[in-house]
């Protein structure tokens, strides 16, 4: 049974608003490590944990409530100018924002949290008894734990500050923190009894010692103590609150009222559309009643079209809500890998589908990632290069007609293409001449490859091949674009062009043998017509000569594994997956907005849906970039039997 049976709907408001007040404070903690003595900043800070600390009390968590007063106590202190923010400080208080939102993780599956890992605990206790950090004041001797007994209360109670006590404080090993914190020896638990044994009831089993915590079976050195945040630890982990999708979204009022009134307006249409029907059924079919039921149509489709665009804007949310994670991620990645970086946000207040927000995260953390990691030097490379000690990293956001332009640059060493291509053949990926072959920018490109890293070492931040590679996908997917220019000294920019929503697509319907097939817009640029003389064999390989560039062309029959297809009539100029070519078809339709409609039970390779045409015949919508995907490794799919 939950934990909170009866209390669904207040966990998930408070997890909703405590969410965002998190990424807020930790947002608002990274500004405050550049500005430390702004005390609005820190008022700000404080009110955001107070109010954590106020709903999780209310709901009765009682390990949360408790590190967040802990840590509030130590924002008071900040504020009252009684204690000086310093990074390592900083460690303690970002290690204490994390673990936060891991009992948030908790919290989502209906489940009361454990309390918080030891080493935070002590590093507030330190810093808020104006210890030093890393040291923790002599504690009195505890026995071990026994594995299934209540553990004994600490003869006398550690020095801390006046906090609210937490329900887990006594499950703390006190002499192994003492051990790990101080660099001693980890006591093992005693086999006879101590020289101040605790008692144990005679009726209770004889207990087994417990194994000294995890986190504390090896010694570390004490600077490494506080962790900074678990972010930097996976780049493809999702904090914990959002192992479950978010199904609620918060509107605007006043758009849904424009939805109300556009319904109301289309009511009455339809009901004077009604009466013309009646009317014409009488028998009055006059040029006045014709043209007055052509009017009622028109009017009824200029409605639809605005509630359409009334009800998409519904769907759109402010990109900073995604925007706002990434500033903390940057700031402990920077630390870990001994490097000083500003992450700069613009752009935050640009509109987006709410789906594609949520699946842009993973995209976003990698190339943040990968600019912090790959793209900004050290410190000491920095100075030789004339470059200011602080690199800064820009994450933008901006809309253009119908799409959304991301990017994400850096004033780091940016990439050279000749050492792109040299790392590509040493990993197998190329061979030598088609290395060669390649230029500048299509070198740049390599990077997207599956397996492929500049990186000699794997660590635990990168050198592994795969973060890119994930990020084209996960564009792709989102019918999106990804661009790379770099310049070797002055830094790199990715940018990311995504359609504004994936509700309605716009599409190119084509024909072949009598099906209609839709391909993305985006992807097409022009139609012509094909002549079979002017397809030219190069290599084997069907060509086109347009505009003194020669194109291959692709037979549409040939991609989703037709055969015997009729000499084609027409081509459609594409430009996909970094490549352009000429796609034949026997026909096309013209240009149309579709919902797509997934296939119940099944999902052919290389049919992202299905949809309607105007006179009612289902049209599958491809999926060009997974068919080219399959062409390119020599197995094109069979997808259909020839009709």
């Amino acid at each position: 049974m939950s934990d909170f049976a009866g209390m669904e709907e207040l966990l998930q408001d408070f997890l909703l608003e405590a969410g965002e007040l998190l990424s807020q404070v930790d947002n608002k903690l990274v500004e405050l490590e550049k500005r430390p003595e702004d005390r609005e900043l820190l008022n700000d800070i404080f009110r955001g944990f107070h109010t954590i600390k106020g709903g999780a009390g209310f709901l009765n968590v009682e390990n949360l409530v408790s590190l967040c007063h802990r840590t509030e106590n130590l924002f008071d202190k900040l504020r009252n100018a009684e204690l000086h923010l310093s990074a390592e400080l900083m460690d303690i208080i970002l290690a204490a924002t994390a673990s936060v939102r891991d009992m948030f993780g908790a919290l989502s599956q209906s489940v009361q949290p454990q309390p918080a890992d030891p080493h935070i605990i002590v590093g507030l206790e330190d810093a808020l008894a104006g210890r030093p950090l890393g040291k923790a004041a002599p504690a009195p001797a505890a026995p071990a734990a026994p594995a299934a007994a209540p553990l004994p209360t600490p003869p006398e109670p550690v020095a801390a500050a006046p906090t609210a006590p937490s329900a887990g404080e006594d499950d703390i090993n006190w002499d192994v923190l003492h051990a790990v914190l101080t660099g001693a020896p980890i006591p093992q638990p005693a086999a006879a009894p101590a020289p101040a044994p605790v008692a144990v009831a005679p009726s209770a089993p004889e207990p087994t010692p417990a194994p000294p915590p995890a986190a504390a079976s090896h010694p570390a050195p004490v600077q490494d103590l506080p962790t900074p945040s678990r972010a930097p630890q996976s780049g493809n982990a999702a904090p914990p609150q959002s192992l479950q999708k978010e199904t609620t979204i918060r509107i605007d009022t006043a758009r849904l009222d424009q939805v109300l009134n556009l319904s109301g307006e289309i009511g009455l249409t339809k009901n004077r559309i009604a009466n013309l029907k009646t009317q014409i059924i009488h028998g009055r079919n006059d040029q006045e009643t014709l043209k007055a039921l052509d009017t009622a149509v028109s009017q009824l489709d200029l409605l639809v079209s605005d509630l359409q665009n009334a009800v998409m804007k519904t769907r759109m949310q402010p990109i900073g809500r995604l925007f706002q994670k990434y500033p903390r991620l940057a700031r402990d990645l920077a630390r870990q890998l001994g490097k000083d970086v500003e992450l700069v946000l613009s752009g935050e207040e640009t509109e987006l589908d709410k789906t594609m927000i949520e699946d842009l995260n993973d995209p976003l953390v990698h190339l943040v990632r990968n600019a912090v990691d790959h793209g900004i030097e050290t410190p000491e490379e920095r100075k030789a290069a004339n470059k200011p000690a602080k690199a800064i990293v820009t994450l933008s956001a901006s809309q253009v007609g119908d799409h959304i332009y991301i990017e994400i640059s850096d004033d780091g060493k940016g990439m050279r293409p000749d050492v792109i291509r040299r790392k590509a053949v040493e990993k197998g990926i190329l061979d030598v001449e088609t290395a060669n072959g390649l230029d500048d920018r299509q070198s740049l490109h390599l990077i997207f490859l599956p397996g492929f890293s500049t990186k000699d070492q794997i660590s635990n931040v990168s050198g592994r091949g795969v973060g890119m590679d994930v990020v084209k996908t996960n564009i792709s997917r989102l019918n999106g674009k990804i661009d790379v220019i770099s310049l070797p000294g002055q830094g790199s920019t990715f940018t990311i062009s995504l359609p504004l929503t994936l509700a309605i697509l716009p599409v190119l319907v084509v024909r072949l043998n009598n099906q209609s097939f839709a391909v993305p817009l985006s992807m097409v640029r022009e139609i012509i017509p094909i002549k079979p003389d002017e397809v030219q064999r190069v290599s084997g390989r069907a060509t086109m000569v347009v505009r003194d560039e020669v194109l291959p062309v692709r037979s549409l029959a040939t991609l989703i594994g037709w055969e015997g297809q009729r000499s084609p009539g027409f081509g459609v100029l594409m430009h996909a997956s970094d490549s352009t070519f000429i796609m034949a078809v026997d026909g096309f339709v013209g240009r149309d907005d579709v919902v797509i409609k997934p296939l119940s039970d099944i999902k052919p390779r290389g049919i992202a849906g299905a949809t309607l045409s105007g006179d009612g015949s289902i049209v599958l919508v491809l999926d060009m970039e997974e068919l080219l995907g399959d062409m390119k490794a020599d197995t094109p799919s069979r997808l259909f039997t020839h009709p």
